[in-house]
Order: structure tokens, then C-alpha cells, then sequence
């Protein structure tokens, strides 16, 4: 039986496709490049790549962004060692709650290359979760209806101050 010997490639070729696309699957390359998915996973290995996956990333902070933040921790800390604070703040934050998530994709990267950053699609039903807390822990949370946000009709700082106070309450009555 005759058989046809594999088309050879260079490094330069399936770089190429890299740089074009550095998140298509090998059999992609492999098609591409008129070649087996075998000797695609062979080239990527000998070439240092690995695939990692995607991370979901709001988006991309501008250095002035950066700095900011940068600037405002550097504060918190200088004033974390003039006097103890942290006790007292009471932090919040919501998340949207997908009902469908999509995929991430893998890209071929070095193993000391960070994975290709996706800003997360914005479709489907949602539900958002906000989540209060303190040094300590959970303090309050509330799971909204799909599709409702927070506005100024909801009562959440209200029923936070309410759990704050009733918290204070039995802090007071348990140390007398």
C-alpha cells in the first residue's frame, strides 16, 4: 500500500496562524495547513506552547485608572498603620447572575504568557446578587428578580442599616 509522506510545515507558518488566531483548535491549524492534527500537537509542544483558558475580564483599566487605584490602596495601608480601621468598613458589591453562560475559548500561549482576556458577552436572562459584608463576613444579601436592578425605590440600604443596627444591639446587650 502506498502511502503519501506528511506535508512538512515551518514554525514561521503555524506562528502565523498564531498571531492571526491564537484561539483555533489544532484540527483548525492542521486543516490550514494541509497537515494532521498530530503533527500540529507535536509543532505547538516543541514550540513551548500550552493552552490555557480565557479569563472573563470587565474590562481594560487605562493607566490612569491604574494609578488611581495604585494610589488609593497605598493611602488605605499608610492609614491602616497610623490607626486600626478595617473593624468599621462595611463593603458591597453585585454580580450579575447569567442564566446562560457561554464558553470561554482556549488560546496557544507560552506557558509563562498570560491566556487571552474576553470581555464577557452581554446577552440572556439575568438575576443580580448584591452581597454586603464586613471584616468578619456576610452581613446581608439580596437575590434580585430576573431582570430587576437596584434603583432608588429599593430599600436595600435601609434593610442594611436595619441589620447594622440590630448587630450593634447585640453587641451592646453581650457586653453588659
Amino acid at each position: 500500500m502506498w502511502t503519501e509522506s506528511p506535508k512538512k510545515f515551518e514554525d514561521s507558518e503555524l506562528q502565523a496562524l498564531l498571531d492571526e488566531d491564537d484561539a483555533q483548535t489544532q484540527q483548525q491549524f492542521a486543516d490550514q495547513l494541509n497537515v494532521i492534527r498530530e503533527a500540529v500537537s507535536i509543532r505547538l509542544k516543541s514550540m513551548g506552547k500550552i493552552q490555557k483558558m480565557g479569563k472573563w475580564v470587565p474590562h481594560e483599566l487605562n493607566e490612569r485608572q491604574q494609578e488611581n487605584r495604585k494610589t488609593t490602596c497605598e493611602m488605605l495601608l499608610a492609614r491602616y498603620k497610623r490607626k486600626l480601621f478595617l473593624h468599621r468598613i462595611v463593603t458591597g458589591d453585585e454580580k450579575w447572575i447569567y442564566f446562560e453562560n457561554p464558553k470561554r475559548k482556549r488560546s496557544w500561549v507560552t506557558s509563562d504568557e498570560p491566556s487571552t482576556s474576553i470581555a464577557r458577552p452581554n446577552y440572556g436572562r439575568k438575576t443580580m446578587f448584591c452581597l454586603w459584608w464586613d471584616q468578619k463576613g456576610v452581613i446581608y444579601y439580596e437575590l434580585l428578580k430576573p431582570g430587576e436592578t437596584i434603583n432608588t425605590e429599593r430599600q436595600q440600604m435601609i434593610n442594611l442599616n436595619q441589620v447594622l443596627k440590630n448587630d450593634q444591639n447585640i453587641k451592646k446587650s453581650n457586653t453588659k
